[in-house]
């Protein structure tokens, strides 16, 4: 995010002593991105952190498509998703392409999980139940339902659900994650329009004590090149004392986002929240409908000649679809038309508002299947509009 943000202790300038208590150094760490010209922070750790003990195993955990090249509407039931034994277990690929993974997870409650790293991918994790604390690096985030987490790629960090009844929706981007270029000025501040704004993000709050964790080594699971590596590192990665700059993980919760409404029905992009190189993520919220006396609430039928549309549905009842629930994912893949199921393009006239709630994830490359989604797919969706 392009916003200044410090936390903890720092020193007035950088790059130069900053002392603890016993007279050592702390050690300055800058995490950016671009080589030196991208976005930046500094964090100062109270050990070095690139102490590494030892390398144990690795394995493969890049998703496996069951169906290469699709153009078959389906619908999964996420609710399907059995829970796993811990964060990175729970996690069920179904949709892939070179720009993005989508997947889904039932967490468990666990007292202390392994410390996650994705040095390939940004990712946005979607709290749909469940609450919690993200510790990182930089601090802990308390997440809860609605709450869109977005962790730049490389940050080290972990998930404390304290609920036991937890679901996910995760993206991962090949590219970075930010907000819509539409909706920035020149400087990146987010600009009037815009259906969000600073305020709405919340970075890390508190840093993280570790204290009570030992002496070490400490285990850090770094994914790499679709590889997942254990590597155990001599000091705590979470032992940072202070940090600013404008790199950061935060939260943003779904319920902050304002709807742009309009006359008429207006399209998807007023929707977007987040965007990359390669797809958007959309946030559709309880808002009311279009106001002239003639307007069909429900969206036309359209043909997505460039764009695999997902859409994971949250609550409420979504206005142009009968049959489908919380927890469920829809694929309408490019190449076809596709739009509001029979009796919803009529139904909704007259309509004054909705409390719809789902997020939507455009891919300008097609969508390959894993043998995980075929395995939650309800089948009979693409006939669905007879």
């Amino acid at each position: 995010m392009p916003f200044y943000q410090k936390l903890g202790a720092i020193p007035p300038k950088r790059h130069t002593q900053f002392r603890q208590e016993n007279g050592e150094l702390h050690h300055e760490q800058l995490f950016g991105t671009i080589g030196f010209v991208g976005m930046s922070s500094l964090l100062y750790h109270r050990q070095r952190p690139t102490q590494v003990v030892e390398v144990l195993g690795s394995e493969d955990v890049r998703p496996v498509a069951a169906v290469e090249r699709n153009l078959l509407s389906r619908k999964l039931d996420g609710w399907a998703v059995k829970p796993g034994k811990d964060w990175l277990g729970s996690r069920v690929p179904t949709l892939f392409n070179s720009d993005c993974t989508v997947a889904l997870a039932a967490p468990p409650k666990v007292e202390r999980d392994d410390i996650y790293k994705n040095a390939d991918q940004d990712e946005v994790v979607f709290v749909h139940r469940g609450e919690g604390v993200l510790e990182t690096m930089f601090g802990q985030i308390a997440y809860g339902p609605g709450d869109y987490l977005v962790i730049p790629r490389g940050v080290m960090h972990r998930f404390k659900w304290t609920t036991d009844d937890n679901r996910a929706l995760i993206v991962e981007s090949a590219s970075p994650v930010v907000t819509p270029k539409r909706y920035r000025n020149y400087f990146g501040q987010l600009l009037e329009h815009s259906p969000y704004c600073e305020r709405d993000m919340r970075p890390p709050s508190a840093l993280c004590d570790v204290s009570g964790e030992g002496d070490g080594p400490f285990k850090v699971r770094i994914k790499k090149e679709g590889m997942l590596h254990d590597y155990m590192y001599a000091s705590h990665p979470f032992d940072v004392v202070g940090w600013d700059g404008y790199h950061f993980p935060y939260a943003f919760s779904i319920h902050d986002f304002e709807p742009i409404t309009g006359r008429v029905h207006q399209p998807p992009p007023v929707h977007q929240t987040f965007e990359t190189e390669g797809f958007v993520i959309c946030s559709f919220v309880p808002r009311l409908y279009d106001y002239h006396p003639l307007s069909i609430p429900a969206p036309y039928n359209h043909s997505n000649i460039d764009s695999d549309e997902v859409l994971y549905y949250v609550d409420g009842d979504f206005m142009s679809r009968t049959g489908v629930g919380p927890g469920q994912i829809t694929l309408h893949p490019a190449g076809i038309p596709h739009g509001p199921h029979p009796g919803t393009y009529e139904g909704s006239i007259g309509k004054e508002r909705t409390e719809e709630l789902a997020v939507m994830v455009d891919t300008f490359r097609p969508l390959k299947v894993t043998q995980q989604a075929l395995e939650l797919e309800m089948e009979g969706y693409h006939q669905s509009w007879l």
